[in-house]
């Protein structure tokens, strides 16, 4: 039988378990309600920036004492500092706080100084100038964590004050000192000194806001915004985005960063007022602050977002890449969570209205669950475009293209002609027309693009260009893009994203063929008419092959139906084969040679292959050409490879009628007049028998010419001021058979100034 517990000792018992349990069972009985959470302390938590810049330069010349030379002295001094500060609740949860901040900091002092003496090695007889080169430069550099004490003052008007003091980090100091001597009567050896790096410290900076920022009171747990200040050539600035009673993990900060022009790798914040370039790489980079006393887990997606866009704020938010991060942020700790995005395409829509600035958003989930985000809106400007005239022209030609670019987007889209700034280049093709002075070549105004399109890529900070090329300047560009333009060894896209050309002569004119003989005939020439000679744009294309893959597009013009014995679709200078010529990508225009950058071929033609949004091509083009042409019964055929849907080349064949490459034109009377201002002239023009016949001349647009058969009778026209005048090769074309005969051609000078005119003749257009 077993033995049974005093009645007593379970009555103890029970009371005993139902004490312990007694808090428990009261939270239970009360139905739905929750244990409370840690009250808010009120300690401002979030993400602090601060920046200490100094640029000092300085030049001083003395005279030396001999009173035959001089040392100038240059001095340059810089200073850059930054410090990305974590902003956290003390451990005392009193409300206080603590940083901890991620510093970097670069300074560097180069002093040179030039030493010139004018001095005699033969006792007087002769005097040289005897130079010395001296270096001398110092570095401290520096980047690790320290840390930081934080203030937040808010006072009773709310208005509040921020501030931060960074402690110092280890640092390393080294320098360089170098010397070299010219001109010296015995040679003096130079030297080349470099001093070892050598630890030392970097001081700590403090910076305070000026405490006229006023909290919001619609939302007083928030404040965010910078101030900055130059004392003596010190530019000190701070940044803060704080919160009180935030959440304890969340993303504190969203910055983006470009590559400097022209160093790979070498990146640079993008300030807000100043954006990027369509097409550079961006470094998108989000802080994630974590306040609390543990390690956190927490994923981060980067989106584009539409919200708040006056068209498309009801699409959803996309992707910029693919993938999600992970990121593990220890307890008071911020951790950076970055991507490289290409910004290709993003100045504009898909449709082809400007996107003046994109919405970035970066969204932080835990535990599937999305917690925090933050969106900063980046500025996307246009690829910055290289306008290229073409022959007895220069960068005026372009001079209202920068307002058709402002109006097309804004004055962020940038046009830069060849010229405009002379110190970064200047093309020759001629500075008057007809003029017989010694143009530059092709070549050596390929060189000046060259300088060019560096120089608007170093401006706008653009790793990739356009160019926009009329007449001439596309065979300039197209000799710059096959011999002198880099391709870059990180990315395969290339320097120059478009060449688009208009009336560009890719197969040469027939008309600067009859004209140069006729040219010499009369005992002149003109260089810049031999280049345009179809003998030699062809020589041109067998050499200048290589696109590197650069997309090309054509424009030509069509609104004549002849020129220089060609019957063949044409503006005046170059026909519609010769501008379209290999290329796939070819449009045509109603408008004459010289009318082709205005406004309207801009719109149907230029803008649509510059303004290409984000779904658009950006990869390199992909193309074959033959050095030859293939020659095919009835016509010559030129091969035009192109990109195929799978990448593959394609190779469709575009038709050249076979007489447009027919050379051996030759003019059968060609000769020059000059008609003062406001007379007339008669020239005797001798006619053969032929199916047809014509003339071509060149003159001011102020001279109009008429065409009167043996008869009396007027068989055409080329008048002064209209549209056709303003062509280089005007033309005269009588569609009819003729017997040898004696016509005349009337010129008359409208103008206030005597005036050159040069004729030349031909028969049996076909």
């Amino acid at each position: 039988m077993k033995n049974k517990r005093p009645i007593g000792r379970q009555l103890i018992c029970v009371m005993f378990f139902t004490s312990l349990l007694g808090p428990a069972l009261s939270v239970f009985a009360q139905a739905g309600k929750k244990p409370a959470g840690p009250k808010c302390s009120g300690a401002w938590t979030g993400n602090i920036t601060i920046s200490r810049t100094q640029r000092l330069t300085d030049t001083k010349v003395t005279p030396r004492v001999s009173a035959r030379g001089k040392d100038t002295r240059e001095l340059e001094m810089k200073l850059d500092y930054k410090a990305s500060i974590a902003v956290v609740e003390a451990p005392e949860r009193n409300g206080s706080n603590i940083g901890r901040a991620t510093v970097n900091s670069a300074f560097s002092s180069t002093e040179k100084t030039l030493a010139q003496e004018e001095n005699s090695c033969d006792r007087g007889k002769s005097f040289q100038v005897m130079t010395g080169n001296f270096t001398s430069r110092s570095e401290i550099n520096g980047d690790g964590m320290a840390d930081a004490s934080v203030s937040i003052g808010v006072n009773s008007d709310g208005t509040y004050s921020v501030g931060v003091g960074v402690s110092q980090i280890p640092g390393k100091t080294g320098g360089l000192q170098t010397a070299s001597y010219s001109g010296q009567c015995s040679p003096k050896e130079g030297y080349n000194i470099a001093s070892p790096s050598t630890p030392t410290t970097v001081q700590g900076v403090s910076i305070h806001s000026n405490g006229t920022n006023h909290i919001d009171p619609s939302n007083p747990n928030q404040i965010s915004g910078s101030f900055s200040q130059t004392n003596l050539g010190i530019t000190d600035t701070i940044t803060w985005s704080l919160q009180k009673c935030g959440a304890p993990l969340r993303i504190s900060d969203l910055q983006f960063e470009d590559m400097r022009f022209p160093t790979w790798n070498e990146w640079q914040e993008i300030t807000e007022q100043k954006g990027t370039i369509d097409g550079n790489f961006v470094k998108i980079k989000a802080k994630v602050l974590n306040t609390s006393g543990d390690t956190k887990y927490a994923t981060v997606r980067f989106k584009e977002t539409y919200k708040g866009d006056k068209w498309d704020g009801a699409k959803p938010d996309a992707p910029l890449n693919d993938q999600e991060i992970s990121v593990s942020v220890p307890a008071g700790e911020e951790k950076n969570v970055e991507i490289v995005w290409d910004s290709s395409g993003y100045a504009w829509f898909d449709d082809g209205r400007p996107r003046l600035l994109q919405r970035i958003k970066a969204e932080l989930d835990e535990d599937n669950k999305k917690i925090d985000e933050k969106t900063e809106n980046l500025k996307i400007a246009p690829k910055p475009v290289v306008l290229v005239h073409g022959l007895w022209s220069s960068w005026e030609a372009w001079n209202t293209w920068q307002n058709i670019f402002t109006t097309s987007h804004s004055y962020d889209w940038k046009a830069f002609p060849v010229g405009e700034k002379p110190g970064h280049g200047v093309m020759n093709t001629g500075k008057t027309f007809m003029s017989s002075e010694q143009t530059a070549s092709i070549g050596d105004n390929a060189h000046a693009l060259d300088s060019y399109v560096r120089y608007a890529q170093e401006h706008r900070n653009a790793w990739h260009v356009d160019i926009v090329a009329h007449s001439m300047g596309g065979l300039i560009s197209r000799w710059y893009i096959d011999q002198l333009m880099q391709t870059y060894r990180e990315e395969p896209r290339p320097r120059v994203s478009h060449l688009v050309m208009l009336g560009t002569p890719n197969m040469g004119s027939p008309c600067a063929e009859v004209m140069d003989i006729a040219f010499g005939m009369i005992g002149k020439q003109v260089e810049a008419v031999r280049q345009l000679q179809p003998d030699y744009v062809a020589g041109f294309n067998k050499i200048h092959t290589n696109r590197k893959g650069v997309k090309f597009s054509s424009l030509a013009g069509n609104p004549l139906p002849v020129m220089c014995q060609k019957i063949v679709p044409n503006d005046g200078v170059v026909s519609v084969p010769s501008a379209h010529w290999t290329i796939k990508d070819t449009g045509i225009s109603a408008s004459l040679h010289t009318d082709l950058t205005g406004t309207k071929d801009f719109s149907d033609f230029v803008k649509p292959r510059l303004a290409i949004g984000p779904k658009g091509f950006h990869n390199p083009d992909t193309f074959y050409l033959m050095e030859k042409n293939a020659v095919m019964p009835g016509g010559a055929y030129a091969l035009n490879a192109s990109r195929g849907p799978n990448g593959a080349s394609e190779i469709p064949i575009e038709y050249v009628p076979e007489n447009y490459l027919a050379s051996q034109i030759k003019p059968d009377f060609a000769k020059d007049v000059k008609v003062a201002a406001k007379q007339s002239v008669d020239i005797e023009i001798p006619v053969e028998t032929a199916s047809n016949f014509g003339l071509t001349f060149m003159a001011d647009p102020q001279i109009s010419a008429t065409l009167i058969n043996d008869k009396g009778e007027i068989v055409g026209k080329n008048m002064a001021r209209s549209p056709e005048s303003r062509g280089w090769f005007r033309s005269i074309f009588f569609d009819g058979p003729t017997t040898a005969a004696g016509w005349k051609l009337r010129i008359e000078n409208t103008g206030d100034r005597e005036f050159e005119i040069v004729v030349a003749t031909w028969k049996n257009a076909r």
